[in-house]
């Protein structure tokens, strides 16, 4: 499909190249620390660019497109663990109730309103991403997205609004005509050589997966799933100590996965006393300690939240054919085959 992807943009002539950029708010009347899923808007704002730019945006994107299908990765369809980072994948937006899904059905394709000053926009809203849109025909859109960073952003100083945390940095270039280092007047954003994931046709292709999280709000959503799975945990009755998991959760994001992986194996729906001995077993057999009380899962600090999660996710798993153990909270439940 990469291939296909680097055809397409091969015919889609270079000026057909725009540059957005994606911002996010809170929604009205709700508070950062809300609880809620989906509790920020964003926005897109076109950018008019010069044709240089236009064409650096083209051609990174176009030796991305080579790199990526050169790579003759497999693509997978997402998944919230993994163990291989370097994988690509693919990630459905159909049906979809995100926010983001906004941006990719309707405000990219409805002529975004322009930026006139970044300083003014960013006084009220965070700056989240820059998107790349190629045109082939109408309704025939190929888009690029990468996560902006704090630090890859400079607001000249002397705007009233502008954030306290672009303004500690000196704007400078080096002049090769004078050899001299030069201030830079004016708002700067740092493009990148590089894309986060790609979108076309109803389906992103995912170069950084946690960049892609984060762009699209999956972070957020992991949080709120982590809080509905250790509600269900504590309804099994058989974990003394749930409320340290649920402690951890607003302090440690890598649970929120761990999590989440929980929930779509769903070993704990039928966890008891004969389950968790041999949990207790199998712990033994590694040289790790299950804490047990009356016949219940036992927490008391963080080790146990850890351990508690890998047994209920399958984490210690053995190879069919070598016969060897692996530890990972990653893999897919595979069905059975037999050969007549």
């Amino acid at each position: 499909m990469l291939k296909e992807l680097q055809e397409k943009l091969s015919l889609i002539e270079e000026k057909n190249t725009y540059l957005y950029f994606i911002t996010r708010v809170l929604k009205p009347d709700v508070k950062k620390s809300s609880r809620m899923l989906d509790k920020f808007l964003f926005k897109v704002y076109q950018v008019d660019i010069n044709d240089e730019i236009r064409e650096h945006l083209y051609k990174l994107t176009h030796n991305q497109l080579i790199s990526l299908s050169n790579k003759k990765t497999e693509l997978r369809d997402y998944d919230v663990i993994t163990d291989d980072t370097e994988q690509l994948f693919t990630y459905q937006m159909k049906n979809k109730m995100m926010s983001f899904a906004d941006v990719v059905y309707n405000q990219l394709i409805s002529h975004p309103p322009k930026i006139q000053s970044l300083a003014e926009i960013i006084s009220n809203e965070e700056l989240w991403a820059y998107c790349v849109g190629f045109y082939n025909t109408p309704g025939d859109w190929l888009y690029t997205f990468r996560k902006i960073l704090p630090g890859k952003v400079a607001i000249d100083e002397n705007q009233k609004n502008s954030k306290k945390w672009f303004q500690k940095i000196i704007r400078t270039r080096f002049n090769t005509n004078s050899q001299k280092l030069e201030l830079i007047y004016g708002d700067t954003i740092n493009l990148d050589k590089q894309v986060d994931c790609i979108y076309y046709n109803d389906v992103f292709y995912i170069a950084k997966k946690t960049q892609f999280e984060q762009i699209v709000g999956l972070e957020e959503e992991f949080k709120v799933l982590a809080r509905e799975v250790v509600d269900k945990l504590a309804n099994t009755k058989m974990i003394i100590g749930i409320d340290l998991i649920m402690s951890k959760i607003e302090k440690h994001s890598p649970i929120h996965k761990k999590l989440v992986k929980l929930s779509k194996i769903g070993n704990y729906e039928s966890l008891d006393e004969v389950s968790i001995m041999r949990m207790q077993e199998i712990c033994k057999q590694f040289g790790d300690n299950l804490k047990v009380k009356n016949g219940m899962l036992l927490i008391e600090d963080d080790k146990d939240i850890d351990l508690t999660l890998k047994m209920l996710s399958d984490y210690y798993k053995r190879g069919e054919v070598s016969g060897k153990a692996y530890g990972t909270f990653a893999g897919r439940q595979l069905i059975s085959k037999e050969v007549n």
